[in-house]
């Protein structure tokens, strides 16, 4: 049995600095838009459902890597609850009437949320094995 390395402090930090900034930046962006309030209701929701399905995703594909059944059923939603986060976004910039500019930092607060969001729940999960461990004989 190896034993689980915990990640960093820095690296901790990071995670959480990352997500921070991507979900506060995306949504300071929506609260400044002149967008109406069904549009920033529509980018919201896929912003948290983006971060919902990411870390889903993260979960099942670790679950199964450790040996942990996960159905199959999941696993596949899983990965298209993800893709469709990000096709949603997608769809959604190309008909906005927003700058280019605009459409890029969405796009990227959206992606920095989503990996953030999985390297947060990875440390968290990572924590919790390791502080099992050591409690173990």
């Amino acid at each position: 049995m190896t034993q689980t390395q915990k990640p960093s402090n820095a690296f901790i930090a990071a995670s959480w600095i990352a997500l921070l900034a991507g979900m506060v930046s995306f949504n300071i962006g929506l609260w400044n838009a002149e967008m109406m309030l069904n549009e920033k209701g529509y980018y919201f929701t896929v912003l948290m459902y983006g971060l919902f399905s990411a870390v889903s995703l993260q979960k099942s594909v670790r679950d199964q890597l450790e040996g942990i059944p996960v159905t199959n059923i999941y696993y596949g939603l899983s990965w298209f609850s993800t893709i469709l986060a990000i096709l949603l976004l997608v769809v959604g910039l190309w008909n906005a009437t927003l700058t280019l500019s605009e459409k890029g930092f969405y796009a990227m607060s959206f992606l920095l949320s989503m990996f953030a969001a999985i390297a947060v729940q990875k440390n968290t999960r990572d924590l919790a094995k390791a502080d099992k461990e050591q409690e173990q004989p």
